[in-house]
């Protein structure tokens, strides 16, 4: 199985951003743990801090499912939530924190319509409880 993970803005800083929050492991460090236990998926990652260019590595349709991570863009991005609904493969939106015990704009996301399953709040552990629920 081809997993692609997608990672919105600011998530390129993870291992250094605010570690109360996100912890204090970089994604690359993080990736390859995955790849070990995972060695019988493809596992692919894109991170950008640009929106479009989240919407057109999605739109390559070159993967089996998707872990999206959208970062701010869970919050007000109409135009990702229009992406994934479009992409008819398994589909699971990841946050690290829980955003429900975040600030209130945070609390909302306007791209989990649109996918199979939201995991908040369990980490950097989301990514592999994520591909673990993939099927």
């Amino acid at each position: 199985m081809k997993v692609l993970i997608i990672n919105g803005p600011n998530l390129n800083l993870l291992g250094t951003r605010e570690p109360e929050i996100y912890g204090n492991i970089s994604m690359e460090t993080y990736l390859e743990n995955l790849k070990s236990e995972f060695q019988t998926h493809e596992l692919g990652y894109y991170q950008s801090n640009i929106e479009g260019e989240l919407i057109n590595r999605l739109q390559e349709d070159d993967f089996d499912a998707v872990v999206i991570n959208p970062g701010a863009f869970t919050h007000y991005s109409y135009a990702i939530a229009d992406c994934l609904k479009n992409i008819q493969k398994p589909k699971v939106e990841v946050h690290i924190s829980n955003i429900y015990k975040r600030e209130e704009f945070r609390q909302k996301s306007v791209t989990a319509a649109n996918t199979d399953a939201v995991l908040s709040g369990f980490g950097m552990d989301g990514y592999r409880l994520a591909i673990l629920s993939l099927k």
